[in-house]
């Protein structure tokens, strides 16, 4: 029985090589000594035993967790009656503010002289009201002109950056004024359908 099961193992063309390779045992000798399978699974055991191990071993809290729990620390901070989280980088925290792009974000940061890699929740207060004169009055720091969101306005011909909820009642101006003049973008804001040259005759069926 054992003589043909090993002609059998041998016939089949190397079912057994995976446990000769690791033991060093001929084919012979594993047919009858099935022991080196329990070395597998022993060895199988003890891996996925140390895995988990490894896994699950507290670890050392990174420099950013340590930043974070900090005293001086704000999770959120209240800029242009806007909330920024603190976790977030400082550039990409300020383009919450409605009217901050993050190329604008970016100049004001390094007209504030604060490191851009910062989070948000590092800045200090002199450093956050050095952000807000410079986003209330750019043109004070030398920001240039075409770098401002609203150039030359209609009314008053001034350039200047709009921000926050001067951007929505900006721009609610503007669609009235558009309208009221019957303009040909006015009367499309007022009929509730595609403005800007887009296809309308299979999208854009339901008011916007």
């Amino acid at each position: 029985m054992a003589t043909a099961r090993g002609e059998r193992c041998g016939n089949l063309g190397e079912l057994c090589d995976p446990i000769q390779r690791i033991t060093g045992r001929t084919e012979e000798t594993h047919v009858l000594d099935w022991s080196p399978c329990l070395e597998m699974k022993r060895m199988l055991f003890f891996v996925i035993v140390e895995y988990l191990f490894l896994e699950f071993e507290p670890r050392a809290p990174s420099l950013e967790t340590t930043l974070m729990q900090g005293q001086e620390f704000q999770h959120i901070l209240r800029i242009l009656n806007t909330n920024v989280e603190g976790k977030r980088n400082v550039v990409f925290g300020l383009t919450k503010i409605k009217g901050l792009g993050r190329r604008f974000a970016d100049l004001i940061c390094k007209k504030a002289e604060i490191d851009v890699n910062k989070r948000a929740g590092e800045l200090t207060a002199d450093e956050i009201e050095k952000l807000v004169a410079i986003i209330q009055n750019p043109r004070q720091f030398k920001v240039p002109l075409w770098f401002l969101n609203r150039q030359k306005d209609f009314k008053t011909g001034k350039y200047s950056q709009v921000f926050a909820q001067n951007f929505d009642a900006k721009l609610r101006d503007d669609v009235e004024r558009m309208k009221k003049i019957r303009a040909h973008r006015g009367l499309r804001h007022w009929w509730g359908i595609r403005v800007r040259g887009q296809h309308t005759c299979a999208t854009g069926r339901r008011k916007h």
